[in-house]
Formats: structure tokens, sequence, C-alpha cells
């Protein structure tokens, strides 16, 4: 009987999470209900991203590159790269040459892993790349990225990126944009009560 409970209880959250964050399809799985720890809140989460995530040494980050995006080698080998990264929309934003392996991987295989660390959590994000190929929306992309300290600017064919320096990774320009949407994240906590927890979006 007692199990029976605890088992409505893990349920009862999982709902609770699911309409706090406004998805009603995403399903939420405590990783640490072992240890009687709650489900980590991903409005809380989503929060914390949306403020944004530096990679400045001692500017609220964790003193190192905070996102790393794994993408998939033609061999079927992991290649795995920093990059600055944006959440708006419910999805991350990055930007890249086309001819860069991560662009030549996320055009044969647009699955791909982001690795975020913050103060806060740890999180591991399974995501679907997306080239960005609407005026408008990459617009909108070099303006959020220009308002982060990188100005960058719209070039003349209107889907692509331009500015007088970028990451060394990113190759020489045009960098087109990709959104990242997510598919599952699974997320530890690093402060306060702690907590670990899987969604599936």
């Amino acid at each position: 009987m007692a199990a029976r409970r605890s088992s409505l209880t893990k349920q009862r959250e999982a709902m609770t999470d699911a309409r706090r964050c406004g998805q009603h399809s995403m399903e939420a799985k405590n990783l640490a209900d072992l240890y009687d720890l709650p489900l980590v809140d991903w409005s809380h989460v989503e929060t914390r991203l949306a403020e944004g995530l530096t990679q400045a040494p001692d500017t609220g980050g964790p003193n190192r590159h905070t996102v790393w995006l794994a993408t998939i080698n033609s061999d079927g080998s992991p290649h795995v790269t920093g990059v600055g990264a944006l959440w708006h929309d419910r999805s991350f934003w990055i930007e890249t040459g086309r001819a860069t392996r991560k662009g030549r991987n996320l055009a044969r295989d647009p699955r791909c892993t982001l690795s975020v660390a913050t103060h806060e959590f740890d999180l591991v994000v399974e995501a679907t790349a997306h080239e960005v190929t609407e005026p408008t929306v990459v617009a909108e992309m070099a303006s959020r990225w220009s308002a982060e300290g990188w100005p960058c600017r719209v070039d003349q064919t209107g889907l692509a990126l331009t500015a007088d320096f970028s990451a060394p990774s990113a190759g020489p320009p045009p960098w087109h944009v990709y959104q990242l949407v997510p598919r599952a994240a699974t997320g530890l906590a690093t402060a306060g009560s702690g907590g670990a927890t899987r969604w599936r979006f």
C-alpha cells in the first residue's frame, strides 16, 4: 500500500511539473527519489537558461565554457565542441558555418546533444537541429546575439550572419543559424537541496 502511494505521489509530481512549465505533453521522472529528493522544477531551469549562459570567467558562470555541443561524425563517432548558445522560445540557438565539422554533421544527421553547466545545475539536452531559413528569424537572432555582446549582423542574403569576428571553430562567415529543439533533458541540481530529473518533451 505504501509503495502504491509512493507511485501515485511520483505521478502527481510529474504532472504538476508538466503544468508548471506549460507543456502538457512533458513527462518528468525523478532520478533521485532513492534519496527522497524532489523533482527538479523545469520552470526554474528554463528561467535560468533565459537569463543567459555567460562564456567569460567570473561573470556568473562556472568559470569555464558553459555549453558543449555533441554531433555525430560520418563514422558514427561523437564530435564535441564548445559553443555559444542562446535559450529562446523553448529552444537552444547556435550559429556556425556550413563547412565546419558540426555544420556538416548537423546537415547529415540533425540529432545532437548539448551539455550545459550553470552554478545552479548541470543539464544535458537531447535535441534535433534545424537550419533557419526565414529572414525574420535570422534577423531576430542576430539582434539577440548582439544584445548579448557579439556584434553580429545579417549578411546581404538575409539568411546568414556576418561580423568582424567569431569563435575560430565557427569558420569564416557566413554563419548560419540553427534552432535546436529539445526532445529530452536530464538535469542535476548543483545548489540548494539537490535532485536529479529527466524530462521528455
